[in-house]
């Protein structure tokens, strides 16, 4: 199907299932509605637009489903009918051939299937919009036997998506263009956006170096196991990883069956989650129920399984403390702080008046709090925040998209296993423990140790870099030195003492830490 074929029937589609009535209705030029209305008569619009748009998005592919995935994480941009709506959309599409399948491993690992593999089995346990999975036998380095699971990237996926991003910028284009509100919804940056985490999916080594990246950060917190990545047998099109054995975390009555806790992996979910942001600064991004599973194994029972590396998000050690101060706010219902981060950190105008921010994220958050978690919408919540932050003019900051996405997933996964979780009161006390080791004595003790060897090596240059310095920019003459000499030897007394005080200043810490953690524990 060329470009002017594939336009052509994303237009059907678009009158087929009145997406006209959706779009058109924003546009600035009223003869472009009546037009669609005279176009696209036959038609049973009796369906919410909601749903008729995710039926539209899965009749045009896996590329439109994906997008519509994305599109659904962007609360601050859709109404809620539509957002909701949208995160329905499963990751689930029709396999491709599994001939198909073994072509493709066979070309990228470049060896008959039977050399690769002890077993193969070619019907796909699962099939998602961009790769679909197998299981399989191989042997490893050591000669030992292994279980693995084998994702396959489907066929002729870049020039797919090279011409439907081609037709989506286009028609981003036409809403910018023609419409007032399209141009509040950016949907510029939105295709921008989706063009970037698309192509990140398509290059299956960079998602194992991501699951390789969270397994090694995971190792010590014994509540999260993530598959090894077998790298003898992966490429940018299949990616082989050890097969886990677990039962997806949506099998309810299956994990009860089996003796999993509920209320306590809901609790790891918060500390999980919580851990990656801001331990890391690297979390999963892709959480919802298709890519989590829980182990039933005795040595490893409760524990979480994470699938799909596909979408991580990254986090700057300013980005977590700035998050840190806002959630530390947040919980104290310390308000104005969160309203004086807002203004320090430019996400909003720094003409802002301080108490009326103060008034408007008081008056949203307030009546959430001492809830249980079924009695909250973190989504509506958010919604809500989203809504009043328009008054101010606040900018949503792009690399905070995924971590909304994931803290929507933490509330319907939470909401799930356990109704009755207090998502504040479990979150709170890890925060302001992880706030005490970042910002406290440990921390700075920790920075000192870690930048001695270099002040050990600058402080004895000082002298020499001045004396150099002023060599440069005096005049060479007798007096000149003989004041240079003076101030060399000011200079060395100073750094003398600076290093005493150093040290002095640093016993000092280590026995205000011992006193906190008497005092904490």
């Amino acid at each position: 199907m060329n470009r002017l074929q594939r336009g052509i029937f994303i237009v059907w589609v678009v009158f087929r299932y009145g997406l006209d009535e959706i779009v058109l209705t924003s546009f600035d030029h009223p003869w472009l509605l009546r037009l669609a209305r005279v176009l696209s008569f036959g038609r049973n619009l009796d369906a919410p637009r909601g749903q008729r748009l995710r039926e539209a998005l899965e009749r045009l592919g896996p590329i439109f489903v994906k997008f519509g995935q994305v599109l659904s994480t962007r609360r601050d941009l859709m109404p809620v009918d539509i957002a909701d709506e949208l995160a329905r959309l499963q990751d689930r599409v029709p396999p491709f051939p599994s001939t198909v399948a073994v072509a493709t491993i066979e070309r990228a690992l470049r060896k008959p299937l039977a050399d690769i593999f002890l077993s193969f089995e070619h019907e796909p346990v699962a099939s998602a919009s961009i790769a679909q999975v197998h299981f399989a036998v191989v042997r490893d380095r050591n000669g030992a036997e292994r279980e693995v699971a084998v994702k396959v990237l489907r066929p002729g996926m870049s020039e797919a998506i090279e011409k439907d991003l081609a037709l989506m910028r286009m028609m981003a284009g036409w809403v910018d263009a023609l419409s007032t509100e399209g141009k509040r919804l950016k949907p510029r940056e939105v295709v921008a956006e989706f063009d970037k985490y698309l192509h990140d999916e398509l290059d299956l080594v960079r998602e194992a170096a991501s699951g390789a990246q969270l397994r090694r950060n995971m190792e010590d917190l014994n509540l999260l196991l993530v598959p090894e990545m077998l790298w003898d047998f992966c490429s940018t099109e299949v990616l082989v990883m050890e097969r886990m054995h677990g039962v997806p975390i949506s099998q309810i009555e299956r994990l009860r069956a089996a003796g999993i806790d509920m209320r306590k992996l809901a609790r790891d979910g918060v500390s999980i989650f919580f851990t990656q942001v801001f331990r890391d600064g690297f979390f999963h991004a892709d959480m919802h129920p298709g890519n989590i599973q829980v182990s039933i194994a005795p040595d490893t029972l409760g524990r979480y399984i994470s699938l799909d590396f596909g979408i991580v998000g990254t986090l700057t050690a300013s980005d977590k403390e700035y998050l840190a101060q806002n959630f530390a706010a947040f919980f104290r219902r310390d308000y104005k702080r969160v309203a004086e981060l807002h203004i320090e950190s430019g996400w909003v105008p720094p003409s802002t008046r301080v108490d009326e921010l103060e008034a408007a994220i008081r008056t949203v958050c307030e009546p959430y709090f001492d809830r249980p978690l079924k009695e909250i919408s973190l989504g509506l919540l958010l919604m809500r925040l989203f809504q009043t932050s328009r008054r101010f003019q606040v900018e949503i900051q792009p690399q905070l998209v995924l971590l909304q996405k994931t803290l929507l997933n933490i509330e319907g996964l939470g909401r799930q296993l356990d109704p009755d979780l207090d998502l504040w009161s479990t979150a709170k006390p890890f925060l302001e423990k992880w706030m005490l080791g970042e910002v406290g004595p440990q921390k700075l003790l920790e920075q000192l140790k870690t930048h001695a060897p270099h002040y050990a090596k600058l402080i004895p240059e000082l002298p020499m870099l001045l004396q150099t310095y002023l060599k440069s920019s005096a005049p060479d003459t007798s007096a000149a030195w003989k004041e240079l000499l003076v101030e060399q030897r000011r200079t060395n007394r100073l750094l003398q003492a600076l290093v005493f005080a150093l040290v002095g200043f640093a016993l000092g810490l280590v026995v205000m830490q011992v006193v906190i953690r008497v005092r904490l524990f």
